[in-house]
């Protein structure tokens, strides 16, 4: 006997109504990223694997799924790392592609290989899936949907300011409100790192701070000193573990903080100027707040960094997130090439619009009507009305075999379509149709015109 088909853990599939779902955040993102001036591509789904090993950080890297070469792949391998079983340096024989752990490094690929054909600055948008050999949890799958906007060629910090107010439009337009847009700058967590004695340790820095919201501050010190912090210098950072007050208060203690770093007094200032033109400017539904323990595990950022937190009525993780990365297409030969973009978690917002139940009734809405089959001369009466209907955008359909009509009813009824059309043996004798209500049991018969505007109108 055949086992039980199954799917990978961290996947899923997606039923109708979810699909609907979905499509409708797509939707709704995807036209404020045209509102916002920004044109769509599309990547590979795999790419070479020196395209992105190296720009994660360790962490990343490790996550990323590798695709073994096509055909006897041992057979080209390298003999003594096979024998030593040393998988880390044996990967590289048996596998030169790897699936895309995010769009933001392909995108700089694309930039790279295709500058002669863009015109700077460039705005694009990529909504597309991306894997992570992660472990599943709630809101974190190995194969999900991101949806990025990107700027390259620009230096300017007017593009933060617009992508934050990007991030402000997509989620009033979901209904989504209390949504925390959380913003710091790699510069200041450099500063810190330079104010403390630990500039050789910034990486490990910066990693363990940003896991603050998930192990706590004991955590985050224990993680440092594994990695070779002092505990001078932790007592230097405590302050960051408490900080508090308005933007512009964080940003003065900040100023203090790093009087001694050039660095990080440069970081300093881009946020005075991106959260000072926001806040003149104004949000319509989200927070913008300045988290200082907010540093973003990938290596590439240089300044801005943002992640978005859901309302605080829901338990979930963040559902957006990016930053400035001055010099990510210097990995791939192209220098002096400034870029800042953003992220919407589409799996996780889908998540959060459901458990608020902002979900319009509209989304889901399935066929207007269901054409009941009386048979073979009735059923091509039908189809000609049903192609009319259909050229006038109406969504109807027909049951296609010759059941018992109560069949057809009940097929209906549990697909939710709310009318049945029929259009029998006497309607076709009379050139008319005969409209059932399926909820209140009402039935009109009406010509082809009034049906149209009937179900126009439903």
């Amino acid at each position: 006997m055949a086992s039980k088909p199954n799917i990978p853990k961290g996947t899923r599939d997606f039923s109708p109504t979810e699909v609907a779902k979905r499509h409708y955040i797509i939707q709704i993102i995807k036209r404020n990223f045209e509102k916002f001036g920004f044109q769509p591509i599309e990547t590979p789904s795999f790419e070479n694997s020196e395209t992105l090993m190296g720009k994660y950080g360790e962490e990343g890297d490790r996550l990323i799924f590798k695709i073994l070469n096509s055909g006897d792949y041992l057979a080209k391998s390298n003999a003594t790392h096979l024998e030593n079983r040393d998988s880390t340096k044996l990967t590289s024989s048996i596998s030169e592609k790897a699936l895309r752990y995010d769009l933001t490094v392909p995108f700089a690929r694309y930039v790279v290989q295709h500058q002669n054909d863009i015109e700077f600055p460039f705005k694009r948008y990529q909504i597309q899936p991306v894997w992570r050999a992660d472990r599943p949890q709630k809101g974190r799958f190995r194969e999900f949907f991101q949806c990025d906007a990107d700027v390259v060629g620009s230096k300017s910090l007017w593009q933060e300011v617009e992508l934050v107010q990007l991030y402000d439009s997509v989620f009033t337009a979901l209904g989504l409100e209390g949504v925390t847009i959380k913003i710091n700058n790699r510069k200041i967590l450099s500063g810190i790192a330079e104010v403390i004695g630990a500039s050789d340790k910034l990486i490990d820095f910066t990693v363990a701070l940003d896991k603050l919201d998930k192990i706590g501050e004991d955590g985050v010190k224990k993680e440092m000193m594994e990695k070779g912090i002092s505990e001078e210098a932790i007592l230097k950072v405590q302050p960051l573990f408490h900080f508090s007050g308005t933007i512009s208060e964080k940003i003065n203690q900040l100023s203090v903080l790093l009087a001694e770093s050039n660095e990080g007094m440069k970081g300093v200032e881009e946020l005075r100027f991106i959260c000072d033109n926001v806040t003149q400017l104004g949000l319509s539904t989200t927070i913008l707040d300045l988290d200082v323990t907010l540093a973003r595990g990938l290596n590439y950022y240089t300044g801005a960094i943002f992640e978005v937190a859901p309302p605080k009525s829901v338990s979930m993780g963040s559902i957006g997130g990016g930053g400035r990365y001055d010099d990510l297409t210097g990995i791939f030969g192209l220098k002096n090439m400034s870029g800042v973009g953003i992220s919407f978690g589409l799996d996780r917002i889908y998540l959060v619009v459901e458990e608020l139940n902002l979900f319009p009734e509209t989304v889901t809405e399935t066929s207007k009507a269901l054409f009941i089959n009386y048979g073979e001369s009735e059923a091509f009466y039908a189809m000609k009305a049903i192609k009319e209907l259909r050229n006038s955008n109406i969504k109807v359909e027909f049951y296609p075999d010759n059941a018992k009509v109560a069949k057809q009813f009940q097929h209906a009824d549990i697909r939710g379509i709310p009318f049945a059309v029929i259009a029998g043996k006497h309607e076709m004798e009379s050139n008319m149709f005969s409209l059932k209500n399926l909820t209140t049991g009402e039935q009109l018969t009406m010509d082809f015109e009034s049906l149209k505007q009937a179900l126009l109108n439903s």
